[in-house]
Order: structure tokens, then sequence, then C-alpha cells
């Protein structure tokens, strides 16, 4: 008979918790009631809450000139600051011709170098011719040259006077050539410098729309920036409620990922038309349900110090005072992480 032998038993795994620690259980707690709150549809008398979105000013990178997109130095995420190089458009036909204007510019240069000595030589020239002429009208009184050599004498002098005015006409044509090839100069570096593709601003890259390489037309998008410190909330309220904002009036944000946090910021716009329809009624009963766009500019203090954690499109909740002597509750008053 085969004999049965016992099978060990196995270890008990430990038992988790029911509960999470104490501490961590009221913090918990505390975020989804404040969550719940704030989501309810009871608010203290003056305090008008709407759903929104983060939003922040873009900017485009443009190509003013045609050519082929040399370099691309940054993607999409990089941090980029106002006057930043972030790319190059190469142009040898305009680099060429930049080159041309220059030797034009220079043999302009010289020309009137020559000029201005001619003028020289030419101005000595009549100062002789007319010494001679005067000469010759003191000696002619008193019979010791003929009148048909005077006359030479006031030819000479004519011509001599004739040379130096062209002369100067010269230098003035060799001027107005070296402005003419400086212009041109001027505005081939410029169109150089133009090729060469700047930040207009401080912020973060959204969007690259090319790669290096590609031949971009005048005009085309290159990169799209966020300029993370124009960073604001959008909301819409109705008529009753927007028509007793001001300008600079105190708000609060709170952003869905980061409940626990109330960030401040200001009423920056209010729509002066509404942006539901129905856009124009008569009656008072349907101008109750116009929406007008609001605009709850976040601190720049703030944005300034957390810029770097700041993502647009993120949905929250924003918080405008009707009154603005009306205290804030104590779940709305500013707190930033530390």
């Amino acid at each position: 008979m085969v004999s049965a032998q016992a099978q060990p038993k196995l270890p008990e795994l430990p038992k988790l918790p029911d509960k999470l620690p104490e501490p961590l259980e009221r913090a918990r707690t505390a975020v989804e009631s404040l969550i719940a709150r704030l989501r309810g549809s009871e608010m203290p008398e003056g305090i008008v809450k709407a759903n929104g979105r983060l939003e922040a000013t873009q900017v485009d990178v443009s190509a003013k000139y045609p050519g082929r997109l040399a370099t691309l130095t940054v993607d999409e995420g990089d941090e980029v600051s106002a006057g930043q190089v972030v790319g190059t458009i190469a142009s040898p036909e305009t680099e060429a011709e930049l080159r041309s204007a220059q030797a034009r510019l220079l043999k302009a240069k010289q020309q009137l170098t020559a000029v201005t000595a001619l003028i020289a030589q030419r101005q000595s020239e009549l100062d002789t011719a007319k010494a001679d002429y005067e000469r010759g009208r003191k000696l002619l009184q008193t019979g010791n040259i003929p009148m048909q050599l005077l006359d030479q004498r006031r030819n000479r002098t004519d011509q001599a006077e004739a040379a130096y005015v062209a002369a100067n006409a010269e230098h003035d044509a060799a001027e107005s050539e070296i402005k003419a090839a400086m212009g041109e100069v001027e505005r081939l570096q410029s169109i150089l410098a133009d090729l060469v593709l700047l930040s207009p601003r401080s912020g973060r890259v959204q969007y690259r729309l090319a790669r290096a390489g590609e031949v971009i037309g005048a005009g085309q998008r290159v990169l799209t920036i966020l300029d993370l410190k124009d960073v604001y909330m959008t909301v819409y309220l109705p008529a009753k409620e927007a028509g007793r904002l001001t300008m600079g009036d105190e708000a609060r944000t709170i952003l869905d990922p980061i409940p626990e946090y109330v960030l401040p910021s200001t009423v920056s716009f209010v729509a002066t038309e509404a942006q539901f329809t129905p856009k124009s009624v008569e009656t008072a009963e349907e101008r109750e349900k116009l929406m007008f766009r609001v605009k709850l500019q976040a601190d720049p203090a703030v944005l300034d110090k957390y810029h770097r954690a700041v993502k647009t499109g993120i949905r929250g909740l924003g918080f405008v005072r009707t009154d603005p002597k009306i205290a804030w509750p104590d779940e709305l008053n500013v707190k930033l992480p530390q």
C-alpha cells in the first residue's frame, strides 16, 4: 500500500490593511470633500463658479522669405527664450547677390576717391588759368601783350572752370552710386538676417511644423510657441454675472489634476457679445440664456515661478466674485505648491 504523505502547509500572506494610514486617509478625504463641494451647485452668495480650460497665447515663428530650411534646433516641448535662434534658412542666391552688391559698393567708393583727386586737379588748373588771365588784363593795359593772347587766356579759364564743374558733377554721381550700392547691401543683409529664425517670446514649443531640409515658402509657419507668461482660463458666465465683473477683479482657479491648490487670477477680459445662440434677443427671459466669454488671467508672479509645470488644455474650475466686498471662503484662499 502506498502511504499518504502530509503536504506542507504554505505560509499565510500578510493581509493588506482595510484602511490607509490615518494621515493619508485624512488627506484623501479632505481633497475628495473639497472637489465635491466645489463642483456642487451650492456656492456662497456672491461667488460664481464655471468650468473652464487652461490656455496660453500662441505665437508663430514663420519664414519671411522662401528657401530651404537648413537647421531647426528645437523640438516640441523644448523651452525657448525671447531672441533665441531656433532655425536658419539657406538662400545661396541671396548670398551671391550680397557679394555682388558689396563689390559694386567697393567700386563706387574707389570711383569717389578718383573723382575727389580729379576735382583737386581741376581746381588747381582753374586757379592757374584765372591768375594768367588777370595778369594778361594788366599787361594789355600797358600794351605788353596783344588782345589775341588775352582772348586765349580767357578761353583757357572758361575751359578750366567747365572742367571743374564737370568734376564736381562726377563727384555727386559717385556719391549717389555709393548710396544706391549701400542701400542694396543693406537690403540683402536684412534678408539674410530674416533668414535666421528667432523666437519672438519666451515659452515652450507647442508644434514643430517643418523639418530641416524642407523647402518652405514665404509666410509658412515653422514653429508654434506657447507664451507661458500669458496663461489664462476661459470660462463662460451668464449675462447677469458677467455684467457685474470689472477688469482687474480678483478670481480663483482650481485645476483638475491638482485640486488641492488654489491659484490666484484676475479678470482680464469680458466679451462684449454673447457667445452662445441666441446672440440677439428682445425679452428678459431670453437674455438670461446669454453666455459671455470671460478670461481669468493667471498671476504673472506665479507663472514666473512655476512656468515649467504649466500645461495648457487642462480642465478645471474658475471662480469670480460679483461683489468685490465679499470675502473669499476658506476653501478658495490662495494655496500654492511649496
